[in-house]
Parts: C-alpha cells; structure tokens; sequence
C-alpha cells in the first residue's frame, strides 16, 4: 500500500481488486508500470472499510493534518488521535502523565476540519476543567470556542446556548443539561472515565440513557486505570463504548472475572486480567515508560475552588494582616513572609492560630481532588503537604480507602526508615504522606512516579530535593509532578518553583495585582 499524499489517495495492489471495487463506489483502477492497481481516496470512511476488508490502512490525520497548537505532538500522542479518529466509540487508557487531553483534543480539532463533528462535550473533574481541559483549547486552538458549564441548573442551560465548538462541564453536572442537550453533540469525551465504573450511580445512568437516544454519537472514555479497585469495573465501561466482547450483564462479567470465596468475599481470577483487557475494546494503551520521547518529568496542574469559609478569611488576609476566626480566636501574620504562609495555609484548610492551636477549615474540594488524582495514578503516590497540622488530617481522609503512611518531623529515625523501606519495597503502604523537609539527599522512592503537591512550599531547595526521591538513574521513567491550586498565589509559587525563582516579592506583586 503507497500513501500519494498529492492525491490523498491510497495506491493498493491486492489480490481480488473487486472486493475493494465493489465495497467502495469511489474507487478506482489504474496501470502503473505494468501492474494494474486500485486506487481509494484517503478519507475516514474508506480507511474503516479497508481495515474491514483486512488492510493497514493509515489514519489520514497521520499524512494530512498540520498538529496546530504550541506544541509537537508525541509520537504515542500522534497514534492515539489516529486511533480516534478511526473509532466512534473507544476507550483511552494511557496513563497519566502521557498527554491524553491534547491526543484527544488534536483528533477533535482533524474531525472538525473535515466536516465529521461539529459540537464536541467534555465531561471531566472539577479540577480539570479550565486548568487542563479550558487552557488546552485556548492555548492551543485559538480558532475554536470553547465555553465551561458552571454555577446553578440554570445558568448552566443558559450556557449550554452558547455557540462554540466545545462544552465542558464536570461528571455530576452532566444529569442537570442531558434533557437540554439531545441530539446537540457529535461527541462526548469522558476524562476520568473510571467515575463512571458503578452502573448503578446516576453519573452512568444519565450518559447510559442519553447514548441509548444518540447511538450515532461519538464516546470516548479516557482513563489510566479502567479497574482502580477491581477487574468488575471494567463492565460499565465496556457496555458505554459498545464492545463486542462484552458480556451483556453484569453478573456474567462478575462470575467470568471473580470467584466467590465466601459468603460476602470475592476475589480475582488468574484469567482475570485477560478478560479484562479482551473485554475493554477498542482501546489504546500507552504507559509512560513506553513513550520514549517524553520529558523527564511532566507537570501538571489540578485547581479547584476555596470553600466559602476559605474564601472569607482569605480575602481578609490578603487585605490585612489578621483574620478572626471566633470571638476568641484569631490568626495573625507578623510580615509580609507570614502572610505569605497564613494564606496557603488558608488555601490548605489548616490554619495555626495566634495561640498555637490548629485551626481547621473546610477545604473538601482540596482533599477530593487528592483522592481523584490517587485513583487515576492506581500506583503509588507521594503527597507532599509542607504544613504539619494538614498531615493527620489527610491521613484520616484517604486511609478509608488506601493505606497510608505519615512522615513528619515527629517520626523518629527508625520508624522513617521502616516506612520509607515498606514503600519502596512492599505493596503497602499505597499512600505515603510526607513533610517535603523529611526528604533527606540520596532517599530513594521509586517505586511511585507521581508526586501529590497538596500546597506549594516557600524553599526552592525544598521542593527540589522532595521532587528528586521519585528520579531513577540510568532509567528512562517519566516523574509526574502534580500541583494543587486553588488561588492565583499557588498558581505563582509553583511557577516560581519550577523555574528556580526565588519567592521574595511574590505577595507584594500580587497585592499590587489585587489593588490596581
């Protein structure tokens, strides 16, 4: 098979000519140096049927597309937009860390260009919505619109009559316009898609129902772990993407997959896994390790919002140098490097106050992002929190579903070693929640490649050393570093982070910002 890309067409030699002549009406034949050839345009449609017919037809989003945005595309990045370009309904199962949004958003924009898809839904955490999702089409694709469904049920509808190329709303949200929304998109892409695993939450039945009305549309669930807690969640997933492979209920899966022990108590079987992985079709899988021309490490952004009480005492930090928190409690800053200091840990939900005490703050939004990060990583995590008083507390929060570990400037020598030594070598702890100052030089903790930074710390020498334990020397591996923010200074001190800068000035730039 020859690409003539001048032509956009593909030059066959098969051995039955007729199948593809009979198959598809715009095909053609023509002599060229003795041999008589078939001749079939370039184009999505032609290439499905060929793939049918048993040929390796290319996507045309590899020979015609010009990748618009700020960045070259990947190579796994460029064969998954082609794996998606080519498929209706499918599933993304990259891990993170791999650039599966501008993989997807690059194959959006192609189906546009060619007439395929008009209106596009992205259903993703709240986390991602502007940050990755909003900021990856207005960076990257300036000649299309995008709009972010937010606020109450009506605002959101009001939204929804918004002209624009895409519309992005979070999992729950979806339920609220699905009445609104029939028959409007041609696709609907799920980030996150693993939220979508219990058939029995209204998140499932709402897509369910709506893609039951609206066959023809597109679906593409994207997620690094299909299976976070057990080889039965691969089956809604299945079911939502049509596989053939599919049993048709649940139970079957169940029996196919798990085997009873018990009265309550399953457990996977040995062929699980093959099921599994026969089961979810079609799907594209590229681990980090697999993707060789990746940066050593990728940062990423999640931002949510401050709770209402947050957002009280933080504005009034900002504006001044003390907040009240009761009658009898308040919390002062001394400097402006206090200040500094009190805000994040406002933003982080535990405040000290002028007595010493901690002083806990609502800050549910943070913590949920925590946990959406540490289901869609499914390995080991890091989670860096550089206040002390937010340590026990996160504990609290993710050890109802992983087990976790706490090392903080308390834990002695002895127990920090065995922790660090059960981390690196056994299954468990899952979880290990750390002050970045107990990360000491030559700490080795490989054996997770995602770092958490629950807030942003004030020492780039800090933040340095702590990112450094997940390195693997004389080993391509991919670092995800993960930044939680919730107000432009986070978003500021990360960057300066990043970037080696020193944060004097910082909060004085930004107040100057906040005033002007």
């Amino acid at each position: 098979m020859i690409v003539v890309e001048q032509a956009k067409a593909l030059a066959l030699n098969p051995k039955h000519p007729n199948r593809i002549l009979h198959t598809i009406p715009a095909a053609a034949t023509m002599k060229y140096n003795g041999a008589e050839l078939v001749v079939v345009p370039h184009k999505i449609d032609e290439v499905k049927v060929l793939r049918n017919l048993g040929f390796k037809a290319p996507s045309p989003i590899l020979h015609y597309y010009d990748w618009v945005g700020r960045f070259t595309p990947y190579e796994h990045q460029r064969m998954t937009s082609a794996f998606l370009t080519m498929h209706n309904k499918a599933l993304v199962l990259n891990e993170i860390g791999t650039g599966k949004t501008q993989s997807a958003l690059w194959a959006c924009d192609y189906l546009m260009k060619i007439g395929k898809i008009k209106k596009v839904l992205i259903i993703s955490p709240l986390s991602t919505l502007e940050r990755v999702w909003g900021d990856g089409i207005f960076m990257n694709f300036p000649h299309r619109i995008a709009v972010t469904l937010y606020g109450n049920s009506a605002r959101r509808k009001k939204l929804l009559k918004t002209d624009a190329d895409f519309y992005i709303i979070n999992h729950d949200g979806f339920s609220i316009i699905a009445d609104d929304c029939a028959g409007m998109f041609d696709l609907i892409i799920v980030d996150e898609a693993a939220v979508l695993r219990n058939p029995s939450t209204n998140r499932y039945k709402a897509l369910k129902k709506w893609m039951t009305k609206h066959s023809d549309t597109r679906l593409w669930l994207m997620t690094g772990t299909p299976t976070p807690n057990s080889p039965v969640d691969a089956w809604s997933l299945a079911r939502l993407v049509d596989s053939p492979y599919c049993d048709k209920t649940y139970t079957a899966f169940r029996d196919a997959v798990m085997m009873k022990i018990g009265q309550w108590k399953w457990i996977p079987r040995p062929e699980s896994i093959e099921i599994v992985k026969h089961t979810l079709y079609p799907a594209v899988r590229y681990s980090r390790d697999e993707c060789f021309d990746l940066p050593d490490t990728v940062y990423q952004t999640r931002k949510i919002d401050l709770t209402g009480e947050q957002r009280k005492h933080y504005a009034t930090m900002l504006k001044h140098f003390v907040t009240e928190y009761t009658a009898d409690e308040t919390i002062t800053a001394v400097n402006e490097a206090v200040k500094m200091q009190k805000l994040v840990q406002i933003s982080c939900g535990v405040v000290y106050g002028d007595d010493g005490r901690h002083i806990e703050l609502n800050c549910t939004p943070r913590v949920n992002v925590v946990k959406e990060i540490i289901e869609e990583v499914g390995g080991k995590v890091i989670v860096f929190v550089p206040l002390t008083g937010t340590l026990n507390m996160l504990e609290k929060e993710l050890s109802k579903t992983w087990s976790v570990a706490v090392v903080n400037g308390s834990v002695t020598s002895a127990k920090r070693n065995a922790i660090f030594h059960n981390f690196q070598e056994q299954d468990d702890p899952h979880v290990l929640i750390a002050h970045p100052a107990t990360m000491a030089h030559g700490l080795t903790l490989t054996s997770a490649s995602t770092i958490i930074w629950y807030g942003p710390v004030t020492s780039n020498e800090q933040y340095i050393q702590a990112n450094g334990r997940i390195e693997r020397i004389g080993k391509k591996h991919v670092s995800n570093i993960i930044h939680i923010e919730a107000t432009d200074l986070e978003y500021r001190m990360y960057e300066r982070l990043k970037n080696k800068q020193k944060l004097q000035g910082l909060l004085l730039d930004l107040i100057q910002k906040e005033t002007r």
